[in-house]
């Protein structure tokens, strides 16, 4: 152990290599039966929102809830 104040420590166990696994790559299928888009392929997302712009799923999630806690506010009597 060094002197140096903010040195690195061993005090935890020492990890144990992991084992090599080996990946195969496989077609996935809907349940329709029909193969799945490849993964370099943007998938589709609803109301025609651009894939490489998913933040406008949550600021549509975001501004339902917020429409919904105001209903329930109303309903509620609070």
């Amino acid at each position: 152990m060094t002197d140096e104040r903010h040195s690195p420590t061993t005090a935890g166990p020492t990890p144990q290599p992991t084992p090599t696994v080996t990946v195969t790559r496989s077609t996935p299928v809907n349940p329709a039966g029909t193969a799945a888009p490849p993964a370099d392929e943007p998938a589709a997302l609803p109301f025609g929102i651009p894939p490489d712009r998913p933040e406008f799923l949550v600021g549509a999630a975001f501004a339902g809830g917020l429409v919904a806690a105001i209903i329930l506010k109303r309903l509620g009597g609070g």
